[in-house]
């Protein structure tokens, strides 16, 4: 998967498109992404440790990989992701600046 937990992304596609965020997790086995502030649903909560009035939350729900592209952090536009071997290690590089990303 090109995209890493901290990388900030925008949303390409879908309900949230141009929304801007960090990836707080990724769910391989689906090629998913939860991104703060996008995506947000309603979830029914049973009353509980962390929520003793149990009640309706707003959480943020995973989307497909391929609805996010990484944002280049000297542009802060999106771009797609290639790879380069530099000093023996495997990095990612914007392929529309040319720049290593972190």
């Amino acid at each position: 998967m090109f995209v890493k937990t901290g990388d900030k992304v925008r949303v390409i596609a879908g309900k949230d498109k141009g929304k801007e965020g960090v990836i707080n997790k990724i769910i391989s086995s689906q090629d998913r992404v939860v991104v703060e502030g996008v995506n947000i649903v309603k979830k029914h909560q049973k009353p509980s440790n962390e929520y003793p009035q149990g009640g309706v939350i707003d959480i943020e729900a995973p989307i497909h990989v391929s609805n996010v592209q990484l944002l280049d952090p000297s542009t802060n536009e999106p771009t797609r992701v290639g790879f380069k071997v530099e000093d023996g290690k495997k990095v990612r590089v914007a392929k529309k600046s040319g720049n290593v990303l972190g």
